[in-house]
């Protein structure tokens, strides 16, 4: 059976610079689905209310997913994971095969994933995403007008994307300089990766209940490592 597998936050967030609407996925997933293919949704990076404008980042895009998977932040840094499914698409899986999981559905894990949706809820964190992430991504932008080597700053709440560039104006990809600037962060002990198709990209992913004071630190200590590039 063909699949199309989506990380529903990169497609407009961190790697294209692409609007979240059904333009983005819905030929894709309509495609698949004429081949008699399931449309895979990996929550697992923008799920949990991480992008701000909706919980999920499938649903930024006005598709619906015949699975879905979640994991890391679903337990907060309790090992766990999920898979959700619609009906029909497990139907023949549950008459005909026998499913053993020694681990899976433990009272443990569901409590901690319950707990974590209260926190969300409770403490309005999806709504922190939106709001944080927007003055850091103004904060960056802002950058950009000082460092060149900062291209285009895309994302959504906080899932964030910042191309490196060695020419502004060509926007050609510079791996070297993202690797400088993510090992300066680390020496600051602030901790990002690099993404992307060029390895040019720093992916911005920090805890949903950053604040203001944590998006000027990171800010300034951009600001500070690319000076002293």
């Amino acid at each position: 059976m063909a699949s199309l597998r989506v990380i529903s936050g990169y497609i407009s967030d961190t790697r294209r610079a692409r609007p979240a609407s059904r333009a983005t996925l819905g030929g894709a997933v309509d495609a698949i689905h004429e081949a008699d293919g399931l449309f895979i949704a990996d929550e697992v990076q923008p799920g949990f209310g991480r992008t701000g404008e909706t919980m999920w980042g499938f649903e930024r895009h006005g598709v619906a997913p015949d699975m879905v998977t979640i994991g890391k932040p679903m337990g907060n840094g309790y090992p766990t994971a999920g898979i959700v499914l619609r009906p029909d698409v497990i139907a023949e899986f549950g008459r005909k095969a026998r499913y053993f999981n020694t681990f899976g559905g433990n009272p443990v894990a569901a409590a901690a994933g319950r707990a974590v949706l209260d926190t969300i809820r409770i403490e309005g964190l999806q709504q922190n995403a939106l709001e944080v992430g927007s003055y850091l991504m103004d904060g960056l932008k802002s950058l950009s007008d000082r460092y060149h080597a900062i291209g285009d700053v895309r994302g959504s709440g906080l899932f964030i994307g910042v191309e490196i560039v060695a020419d502004p104006a060509a926007k050609s990809p510079d791996a070297a300089l993202t690797t400088r600037i993510v090992n300066g962060l680390r020496e600051r002990r602030i901790l990002i990766s690099a993404s992307g198709p060029n390895a040019n990209v720093l992916k911005i992913r920090p805890p949903l209940v950053f604040s203001r004071e944590n998006s000027d630190m990171l800010l300034d200590a951009i600001g500070d490592v690319l000076k002293s590039l």
